[in-house]
């Protein structure tokens, strides 16, 4: 029945580009012109049509790290955490004693919250130690949570 016919034709085209110089909204523009939201959102993007203020890469680059956003450093603090603890001498051949277990109501921010046994049974608990600085476990249990791959990469050809 419906032959393919194209979305965009030159007055819709037309007609978008004289509404979003009025300053329509996306919604708006799309139920004037008869095509969905997303549509009219694709063929401005496409048309390198944009609103409001675009940051350049060279202002980008001129701002401070702090400024930027720390998204870089988080995993670079992660990278450095977990070095320390492999690096630390003390080693984990025993199991993690646990020595102020308590249960879901007394943890705290102050307590390691690393669980032990099965959550229902009769013996479940949480670990309770004093956690690393910014951890959620102590220092045995944070050992265990973030251990280092084991599995071989596989070789690059």
């Amino acid at each position: 029945m419906f032959a393919n016919l194209p979305t965009w034709t030159d007055e819709r085209i037309e007609l978008l580009k004289t509404h979003f110089q009025a300053g329509l909204s996306c919604r708006q523009i799309a139920v004037d012109i008869g095509v969905s939201r997303n549509a009219v959102i694709g063929k401005l993007s496409r048309l390198g049509l944009t609103r409001g203020r675009t940051i350049s890469a060279e202002s980008r680059a001129k701002k401070p790290a702090k400024e930027r956003g720390t998204a870089r450093s988080v995993p670079r603090l992660q990278y450095q955490l977990l070095k320390a603890l492999y690096e630390d001498p003390l080693s984990l051949d025993g199991p993690v004693v646990s020595e102020r277990r308590c249960s879901l109501f007394e943890l705290s921010k102050e307590r390691c919250r690393w669980p032990i046994s099965t959550p229902g049974a009769e013996d479940f608990c949480f670990c309770g130690n004093l956690p690393l600085d910014g951890q959620p476990y102590c220092l045995g249990h944070t050992r265990l949570a973030y251990r280092p791959s084991a599995r071989p990469r596989a070789a690059r050809v």
